[in-house]
């Protein structure tokens, strides 16, 4: 998985859709606003002050972006659970407020000069969840989650060229994802599993080792967790700490490569539960046993 360090974002969450729109057609939760040039004007009766309230709120922050002289800013779309940036296109006014509206990824064809919702055709949605300004209002990013691969080749991200391979004259190597620290790990143990029907000679890998003996993987998670806790019942410092919590997650990694998971689920899981007390999620686990 890639992830990009941006730097200076700032959050916009400008309603809770749950309808779709067209392109002069924007709905925020219940409220219906038609475009008029280059204006919502609201169409509902209910609560009429709220909604010009929130009305004007959209306008606010559509009005804040620093548009180019073609009405345009760079969209990036980021996997909100792994960081991963699937692609980049750009978006004018009315894609960002169908996206807001639609919570699916919308951009602005240049060559067709019209707007595209990502997964159109596919099906492969990006569905959003944030949207964000950088510190300059010039450029957004949609962070959400993509049902498919986002690339038009099929692979997972638009990003997998590795410049410095081509600067090196590997362009005939295979293409591979911008991978982070972790998903770089997660890859090299899938590799590793991937090569257990292969003959080896010589001393095996301990990650291969581990993939073989389930015993001793579940040991020396139980080994690594205790060790990550010695680190605060002795008080010992960070770096210790830090070192035992890497060891702890590098065996966990190995087990949820044999049990085919990836930490992409794990994450989501761990997003989910960010609005939910710990009390309520363990409740929920009882009651769905």
């Amino acid at each position: 998985m890639a992830i990009s360090h941006l730097h200076c974002l700032q959050s916009v969450r400008v309603a809770f859709p749950g309808r779709p729109s067209d392109s002069n057609n924007y709905y925020y939760g219940r409220d219906n606003f038609t475009r008029k040039g280059s204006s919502l004007v609201y169409a509902s009766t209910n609560n009429l002050n709220r909604d010009l309230h929130l009305q004007s709120k959209v306008e606010t922050v559509l009005d804040s972006v620093k548009w180019d002289d073609r009405g345009l800013a760079v969209a990036i779309a980021q996997n909100v659970d792994t960081g991963a940036i699937l692609m980049q296109g750009f978006a004018n006014r009315e894609a960002v407020a169908t996206t807001v509206s639609s919570r699916k990824a919308t951009f602005y064809s240049r060559s067709r000069s019209m707007l595209w919702t990502k997964g159109e055709t596919s099906n492969n949605f990006i569905n959003v969840h944030d949207i964000f300004l950088d510190c300059d209002r010039d450029s957004i990013i949609y962070l959400g989650k993509p049902d498919g691969p986002t690339c038009h080749t099929g692979s997972e991200t638009c990003y997998y060229i590795p410049v410095f391979d081509l600067l090196e004259n590997q362009q005939d190597k295979e293409d591979k994802l911008a991978l982070t620290t972790l998903y770089s790990l997660e890859s090299t143990i899938a590799q590793r599993k991937g090569e257990l029907e292969v003959p080896q000679s010589g001393k095996p890998s301990w990650t291969r080792r581990l993939l073989l003996d389930e015993k001793l993987l579940c040991s020396k998670i139980r080994e690594e967790a205790d060790e990550l806790c010695r680190t605060l019942e002795d008080n010992e410092d960070k770096p210790r700490a830090a070192s035992e919590m890497a060891d702890v997650l590098y065996h966990a990694m190995v087990l949820l490569a044999l049990k085919d998971v990836k930490m992409e689920e794990v994450l989501d899981i761990l997003r989910r539960r960010f609005s939910q007390s710990g009390i309520e999620e363990k409740r929920s686990r009882n009651s769905q046993a």
